[in-house]
């Protein structure tokens, strides 16, 4: 990247009170989704540009924002979302999407920086990873060289840039966070590798999106990278071992295992964590080099808040109340995950046809809508999916093997679900409150699967349940896969049909209000063409 130039004078505060036209991309994402209020309420516009902007819908600041459909590979639809603005982040990476990622953050990049100059934006501010010193950068991992590069690439677009360069970043819901949290709690005694022995330097999320909205009214003349870390410079055990002081835990044995590779660390990783190894890998791949910013010359620009930046053992006190209080704002799963996302849902006006397998379930429930819907919105995570627990504790343990996400993703609320939120191995494709929950499948698996809740009332006034999975194959993998599941489909799902309803009507008999068993029809599995 750029060598960092000589730090001028510290910037006016006249112009720091100047509002702009900001553009996020990744709004759907971790940081993206936490930035937006953060702009919003330092008086800046916003302008989301998203895939699916449906996903930013139940977001609290969605309608003080402009929402447009886009993507950054797309150049028409970016340039049009370029248009008027004055500064544009670049908050999207391709964090593990499997091969091919570089030439797509590359790509991306490129078209990027040349839709933001024809359009007279005047800042490019891009969220990038620090990257240790003295080393070449063919030995780095692969992300974060392709990191690098994004940041060169912006840097050359004629655009003035900024390039903030973090390391470990903690917050509630953050991937290294979750990473730290889970291996801490789990692990007493912990096997460890050599990559926890290597220092870096954490940053606070609170500290990243303050300096990313300060990066908004730099001087146009700033054309650079700057590092960006909290006042702790220290190794990822001692991290482990404070996270363990603050939540009053034991201290933490460790055996060292110094031929434990980064990839044999992330599968690791993955099974004792909520973060999957192909997320897990870039992260630990990261920490086998020293990582320690080289400079602060970010805060000539913007100055520390008092007290300084916040340091490591606030950082995860704040980041554990969060999760304690379920505040979580956005999560590390936020993001969707890379494959069929765009896919239209079967049996929609422009699906494109095939084999379709489904089943149905139906049920009326001696309840309200309302109460069967707290149920239906109640599921996932700690609450489980009202059927075979040890089947879907199977199904999500295979799921992990084979490099998926399987259940340990959870709930970012415990009570509400928004368009875009993962739940477990779903996400959230449509949920209209109180009537319909509709989750896409984000397993691995030979084909796309949904499944969708509904509340509904009768001709005669009473509440119906309705639910049906759906499962779209792919190839003869795809049929074999759904007939080897199907005969444990009144199980399950008959078994989640029946046990919603009746928590329902339990509620509502805890209340007072009395409940009968109520009766209930199924159809067996169906195939259409």
């Amino acid at each position: 990247m750029a060598v960092p130039e000589r730090s001028p004078e510290p910037h006016r505060e006249r112009g720091a009170q100047e509002p702009r036209r900001c553009l996020v991309t990744g709004a759907t994402g971790y940081i993206g989704g936490r930035l937006v209020p953060e702009l919003l309420a330092a008086g800046h516009q916003v302008r989301c540009v998203a895939r699916s902007p449906e996903k930013l819908r139940d977001h609290p600041w969605a309608g003080r924002v402009e929402t447009v459909r886009g993507d950054v590979t797309d150049e028409e639809s970016l340039g049009a979302a370029m248009e008027g603005v004055d500064v544009a982040y670049y908050l999207v990476h391709a964090l593990g999407t499997g091969p091919g990622f570089e030439e797509t953050d590359r790509r991306a990049a490129r078209i990027f920086g040349e839709r933001a100059r024809a359009a007279g934006v005047r800042r490019i501010v891009y969220l990038g990873g620090l990257t240790p010193g003295g080393v070449p950068e063919r030995a780095l991992s692969p992300h974060l060289r392709s990191r690098a590069e994004v940041g060169r690439v912006l840097l050359d677009s004629g655009v003035p840039t900024a390039v903030l360069r973090a390391g470990v970043i903690v917050g509630s819901g953050s991937a290294s966070f979750e990473m730290l949290r889970y291996l801490t709690e789990r692990l007493p005694v912990m096997v460890t590798p050599r990559w926890v022995h290597t220092r870096t330097q954490p940053i606070a999320v609170r500290d990243v999106l303050r300096l990313l909205v300060g990066c908004a009214t730099l001087p146009d003349d700033v054309h650079r990278t700057f590092d960006i870390g909290g006042p702790d410079v220290l190794t990822y055990l001692d991290m482990m071992r404070r996270y363990a002081e603050v939540t009053g835990l034991r201290r933490r044995l460790v055996a060292p295992v110094p031929v434990l590779t980064p990839r044999l660390s992330s599968l690791w990783v993955g099974l004792v964590t909520p973060v999957p190894g192909a997320i897990a890998r870039p992260l630990v791949e990261s920490l086998r080099h020293e990582v320690v910013c080289a400079e602060r010359d970010i805060v000539r620009y913007v100055p520390d808040p008092p007290g300084g930046p916040l340091g490591v053992d606030r950082a995860l006190e704040l980041a554990l109340r969060r999760v304690r209080d379920a505040k979580v704002a956005t999560r590390w799963s936020s993001a969707a995950t890379p494959g069929a996302a765009g896919d239209p849902l079967p049996t929609d006006p422009d699906w494109a046809g095939g084999s379709l397998y489904q089943d149905r379930r139906a049920r009326a429930v001696n309840a309200s809508p309302e109460d069967v819907w707290r149920v239906v919105e109640g599921i996932g995570g700690e609450n489980g999916w009202y059927s075979m627990p040890l089947a879907w504790a199977l199904r999500g343990w295979i799921d992990t093997l084979v490099g998926g996400v399987g259940l340990r993703r959870g709930r970012r609320d415990a009570a509400r679900l928004r368009v875009g939120d993962s739940l477990d191995f779903w996400r959230v494709e449509e949920v209209l409150p109180p009537r319909l929950l509709r989750l896409r499948a984000e397993m691995r698996l030979p084909g796309l699967a949904w499944l969708e809740m509904t509340v509904d009332r009768d001709a005669r006034g009473g509440t119906v349940y309705r639910q049906r999975a759906l499962f779209h194959p792919r190839g003869l993998a795809g049929h074999l896969y759904w007939w080897s599941v199907a005969p444990f489909h009144a199980l399950v799902f008959g078994g989640m049909a029946r046990n919603i309803a009746a928590r329902a009507e339990k509620g509502v008999a805890g209340r007072g209000t009395g409940g009968t068993d109520a009766a209930g029809t199924s159809t067996s599995a169906s195939r259409s063409r």
